[in-house]
């Protein structure tokens, strides 16, 4: 049998990004994901014969493309450990710098919305470092819903649940509304290699953006004066969504980096009275 650190060795040469064989090495284990400095200890440990044919099985189902998060269980965002399958797009590092830009924006208990909330990535990642806040985690999908439901009463964070189309059929004003949204266009070459997460929560329409147009038209009706509308997008769309947000009556329209350096989403600041 391999030693761990053989088991390893493998993975990396196979391509695998060390860390990632870690984590997928440590859940065939039965161990934490915080058990990394244990793989260490304990890399001439042999592989157990029992765990052999699991490890080959998830290595090869991830090499073919399965996120590592669907084989886990498990996907980490904004500090938060999350429970997360088939049903939700897996959360994004990228995902973290709508979170970052919506913290700095949201008054003392403000009430916000997070639509098409998936797994509860962003809502969930906004009420753990503002308690004070009111989120509401909307999605059309009620398996996501699910999942999302799920997240928070496993992480004891106190959310509101709606299901429906975006903003058809909510109540009220809110001092922010977040959302990474489906998309991606219709026959993107990138979609083969998402083949394993959601097509609905991917794809929007010839251009991708059928799902942004929607959002901001509906969200004037429901955003307080001077709130923000905050949105992710592709890593080319930045100009048109200004564009349309601009377009709809919103002011200081900007758009925000990620570590990438990549303009990953853009957002407006909406007046009542306002008018396109």
């Amino acid at each position: 049998m391999p030693t761990l650190a053989q088991a390893l060795h493998s993975a990396g040469a196979h391509g695998l990004q060390r860390l990632e064989a870690q984590l997928l090495l440590l859940h065939v284990l039965g161990r934490a994901p915080a058990d990394r400095a244990w793989l260490l200890a304990h890399a001439d440990d042999a592989l157990p014969e029992a765990a052999l044919p699991r490890w080959q099985d998830m290595l090869g189902r991830h090499m073919a493309g399965e996120p590592l998060a669907y084989l886990t269980g498990l996907s980490a965002f904004y500090g938060l450990d999350l429970q997360v399958d088939r049903r939700v797009l897996c959360p994004r590092a990228d995902t973290e710098t709508l979170v970052d830009w919506a913290l700095e924006l949201l008054p003392p208990a403000a009430r916000v919305l997070d639509l098409g909330t998936g797994s509860g990535a962003i809502a969930l990642a906004l009420k753990h470092q503002r308690p004070d806040a009111q989120v509401q985690a909307r999605d059309t999908s009620q398996d996501a819903l699910e999942v999302a439901r799920a997240n928070a009463q496993r992480l004891h964070l106190d959310l509101a649940f709606s299901q429906g189309a975006w903003l058809e059929g909510i109540a009220g004003r809110f001092n922010a509304i977040v959302s990474n949204p489906p998309y991606i266009a219709q026959g993107d070459p990138h979609l083969p290699a998402l083949a394993h997460e959601p097509l609905q929560a991917l794809v929007s329409g010839p251009d991708g953006l059928d799902d942004i147009r929607a959002i901001i038209a509906q969200a004037p009706a429901h955003l307080h004066d001077g709130a923000w509308l905050l949105l992710e997008h592709g890593y080319d769309q930045a100009p048109e969504v200004r564009a349309l947000l601009g377009a709809a009556g919103f002011s200081e329209v900007q758009s925000r980096q990620d570590l990438a350096g990549i303009a990953r989403c853009s957002g407006g600041r909406w007046a009542l009275g306002m008018a396109p």
